[in-house]
């Protein structure tokens, strides 16, 4: 087979179709189950024996520790992944981490690796070293001569674990390589041979559908469409094979991005600037409850009977698709919600003339994406710029489908215990809890509840201002870009730096100084996810990282994700949250409750006792989650069915 030929047939998992009585007899059973397991005793037996193991390995030099490495190959594909040999082979891994990193994994870095071999989903807090956890898994499975794909949950991630962990691979003679979004063809077919390859989901799964476009045995119009577009481009590029993977931040891959399919899609002009145009001002026409009515909690907005009678009215003299009813309320529609639901500097931002979605859950740009169906040019025309080309799909494909393609995978995160049931019964994963190394002593202060923003960001600035006086760092937690924003404006000359969508190319930068003494850092969740804020001395004796939750998110996990910055690796620290009854998640999901809140009386101006945070967290959180997981349930289930019209995201074909 040519180097630059796509596979005909990858080593893939066929996940079988189940029917809605097995379906709801899963959902019962894992009702039942635990959300996560804690480690068991002969877990810490394991981790005794490697590092005591380990200690014979000192007296190796370097050629002899890589030849002993090598002669370990037939013992793991006699034995496999959990025999005895892995025992051997995680000690030699700990070894060539003390000389190539400077240290040796503690016992909770070698238990996760060893659930994670396993294809289990742990769950190790903040700051235990996922990164060195996950170089004991990789080199197992890959001296077993298994092909492992390391998947981060962004670039910048995937950059520094490489080059963190390629001394390792280097030292037990492992080829590895990272593949970037912009990599070279040729480079990135190579890269896909490495035994261990670094990649970030979008860019691995993107591949993939290229690829399965690409194949000749995968005959379709949306083949033959893609083909013609690349005409004189180089082939598609697509993982040999799904054979292991280990997920980092899984939660926030297999949760949090699985409700939106992963899209590939080609220029097809629908929508123009003038329908787009017209669309908007009619929109703005229309009154809220009399002509639409807005489902804040499901992000839906629907036309009432008057509502489309005064569309009718409103263009009665266009042409094209105003004459025709669905086709009109639909562009009527994508105008309300891009002036209604998509919001600037929270949903989406502006830059160098282009509207760049941002997702919610990160804080992170989402390059290249649109939203579907002319919403975006909808989006475009309402900020005034240039319509961009709408997209008509090719390919798509979800996460769930995607990672349940794979032979086995295991994974890890700080917050798997909320959503350790689903990932259970859609992924067929266990979930296992890591202890700490060292005891937490991390501290929460009480929640603050505010009537309304400008008090709770006084507040907020107030607080922030006292504790870097006291020489501790920083850290205010935001939703969104805007809030991160006026945020900054409220400290004004006080010293501070922001990380938010506009600077995620300094995120590095910004998060090597945020542990500094005294220092403050304004952040969108993007701070909460896979960075690792270190304290200087200062900052530690002054009493550790300070954490401030500027508003509960939708999911408790990435407040958990947030919190844990502070009090890591045992470090001091501590963490509180102010929220106000009007922040959009409050609003959105505990409207009821807010407004009743808002009726008690209080002797602190602005304010509201902290007693009544707690119910409103937990309606608001339970009730989005609710939601997330319903939203994600009919996703894989439409999926599911396009898997049975549309070849190229159907099972694999031999």
């Amino acid at each position: 087979m040519g180097r630059d030929r796509a596979p005909t047939a990858c080593p893939e998992r066929r996940h079988p179709r189940l029917k809605w009585w097995d379906e709801a007899a899963l959902v019962a059973l894992t009702r039942l189950h635990p959300r996560a397991r804690p480690v068991s005793p002969g877990d810490w037996r394991f981790a005794g024996r490697v590092i005591r193991r380990g200690r014979r390995l000192a007296d190796l030099d370097d050629a002899a520790l890589q030849k002993a490495a090598q002669a370990l190959r037939p013992a793991l594909l006699e034995q496999g992944l959990t025999g005895p040999a892995v025992t051997d082979s995680f000690a030699l891994v700990r070894e060539a981490t003390f000389r190539t990193l400077g240290y040796r994994h503690h016992k909770v870095q070698i238990m996760g690796a060893r659930h994670i071999l396993a294809g289990h989903l742990t769950e190790m807090a903040t700051g235990e070293g996922k990164t060195a956890t996950t170089a004991l898994a990789a080199c197992t499975a890959a001296l077993a001569g298994v092909p492992t794909h390391v998947v981060t949950v962004n670039e910048y991630l995937r950059e520094r674990d490489y080059e963190t962990l390629r001394p390792i691979y280097d030292l037990l003679g492992l080829s590895s390589a990272q593949v970037a979004p912009d990599t070279d063809p040729a480079a990135k077919a190579e890269a896909y041979r490495a035994a261990i390859l670094h990649v970030s989901n979008t860019t691995l799964v993107f591949d993939y559908l290229r690829g399965r476009l690409g194949r000749d045995d995968l005959v379709s119009p949306q083949r033959r469409a893609a083909m013609r577009l690349a005409q004189g481009a180089a082939p598609p590029v697509t993982p040999p094979g799904l054979s292991f993977a280990i997920v980092d931040e899984v939660d926030s891959i297999l949760i949090d991005e699985a409700q939106t399919p992963l899209i590939i899609a080609a220029p097809h002009q629908q929508v123009g600037a003038e329908d787009c145009a017209l669309a908007l001002s009619v929109a703005r026409g229309l009154r809220q409850g009399a002509d639409f009515t807005i489902r804040a909690d499901a992000r839906r907005i629907d036309l009432t009977d008057a509502g489309r009678q005064r569309v009718a009215r409103a263009i009665d003299a266009a042409a094209g698709l105003w004459t025709i009813p669905r086709a009109r309320e639909e562009l009527i529609g994508h105008a309300l919600s891009a002036l209604h639901l998509h919001h600037r500097d929270q949903h989406y931002i502006v830059t160098e003339g282009k509207v760049q979605i941002v997702d919610e859950f990160t804080g992170r740009v989402l390059a290249d994406r649109q939203w579907q169906a002319g919403l975006h040019q909808m989006v475009e025309v309402k900020e005034g710029l240039t319509v961009s080309e709408a997209r008509r799909t090719l390919a798509q494909i979800t996460y769930q489908e995607f990672f349940r393609r794979y032979l086995w995978f295991g994974g890890m995160s700080g917050t798997l215990s909320e959503v350790g049931r689903e990932l259970s019964r859609v992924y067929d994963r266990p979930i296992a809890r890591i202890p700490t190394n060292r005891r937490l002593r991390r501290r929460h202060f009480r929640t603050r509840l505010f009537r309304g923003e400008p008090r709770k960001i006084a507040a907020i600035v107030a607080r922030a201002r006292r504790m870097a006086r006291k020489g501790r760092p920083v850290l205010i937690g935001t939703r969104s870009v805007d809030v991160s924003e006026r945020i900054s404006v409220a400290l004004g000359a006080h010293p501070h730096q922001v990380l938010n969508a506009r600077q995620d190319a300094e995120e590095a930068r910004i998060i090597a100084t945020a542990g500094v003494a005294g220092q403050i850092t304004i952040a969108t969740n993007m701070a909460g996810r896979g960075t690792d804020i270190k304290l200087s001395d200062a900052a530690r004796q002054a009493g550790g990282l300070h954490v401030i939750l500027s508003e509960f998110h939708e999911s408790r996990r990435i407040d958990r994700q947030l919190m844990g910055r502070a009090g890591r690796q045992g470090d001091p620290g501590s963490t509180e949250a102010f929220v106000a009854v009007t922040d959009p998640v409050l609003r959105r999901f505990a409207g009821g409750l807010c407004a009743f809140a808002r009726l008690m009386p209080w002797p602190v101006p602005g304010r509201l006792p902290s007693i009544l945070a707690t119910p409103l967290r937990r309606s608001a959180q339970a009730r989005a989650e609710r939601l997330g997981a319903r939203n994600r349930a009919a996703t894989l289930r439409r999926s599911a069915r396009l898997a049975d019209l549309m070849a190229f995201t159907g099972h694999r074909t031999q």
